[in-house]
């Protein structure tokens, strides 16, 4: 499968490392331009490529970015990708640490996936925003182990979330269908699921004990 990269952090990078590993054909891009990825092709294969250019033709894309920094990334970005492209979104709002205050989020009460979707002109599939990036290396487990970890998905969908979600089990890890992008807040900074290492059951009884009310830690 071809997989488009936006963003090669801990988890862009990570994730390139594991999807590479699995045979997936994959194009990473960052804000510093491909010159500067030369030590993470060296060691997946993975090919640098511009913004512009990870989503040509792929059939997942990725955009793991600074919630700030979406507004910047190339416009029309996902034109190229092919028919049916899923989209998973990672991003998370820190108003305080990194990404300011953002009006929509604050004050129309979006989720961020639903801002981020709006940015990007095209709908996304909320995932990996709770994962401990190392945890993409370290803690993969075969289908059926009973330590596998569990990972809520969110999205509106829903050929893309089976696309996502299949991919994960591929990563190694089990899922949780959270509904659509609205419920999203489920998996946001601060509610019970976000940095939870545990299997389906426990992610569902956390999913479901969330509370809309965002903590003061993040809210602007």
């Amino acid at each position: 499968m071809k997989i488009g990269i936006i963003g090669a952090g801990n988890i862009g990078g990570n994730l390139t490392r594991r999807l590479t590993a699995l045979g997936h054909d994959v194009y990473v891009a960052n804000s510093r331009g491909p010159e500067t990825l030369t030590a993470l092709v060296e060691e997946t294969g993975a090919k640098a490529v511009r913004a512009e250019e990870a989503a040509r033709g792929a059939q997942v894309v990725v955009v793991t970015v600074p919630l700030k920094a979406v507004p910047d990334l190339p416009a029309g970005l996902l034109d190229g990708a092919a028919e049916g492209a899923a989209v998973i979104d990672t991003g998370n709002y820190y108003p305080q640490q990194r990404d300011g205050r953002i009006a929509e989020i604050e004050d129309d009460g979006l989720t961020e996936s639903r801002w981020t979707e709006r940015h990007l002109g095209h709908p996304v599939i909320k995932a990996f925003n709770g994962t401990f990036a190392q945890d993409i290396l370290d803690r993969h487990r075969p289908a059926g182990d009973p330590d596998r970890q569990a990972l809520p998905v969110s999205g509106d969908d829903e050929q893309a979330k089976r696309t996502v979600r299949a991919l994960i089990d591929e990563l190694g890890f089990d899922t949780v269908d959270n509904g659509g992008i609205d419920d999203s807040w489920r998996q946001q900074p601060g509610t019970p699921v976000y940095g939870l290492r545990e299997g389906v059951e426990a992610v569902r009884k956390a999913l479901a004990e969330a509370s809309r009310e965002r903590p003061a830690d993040f809210r602007a």
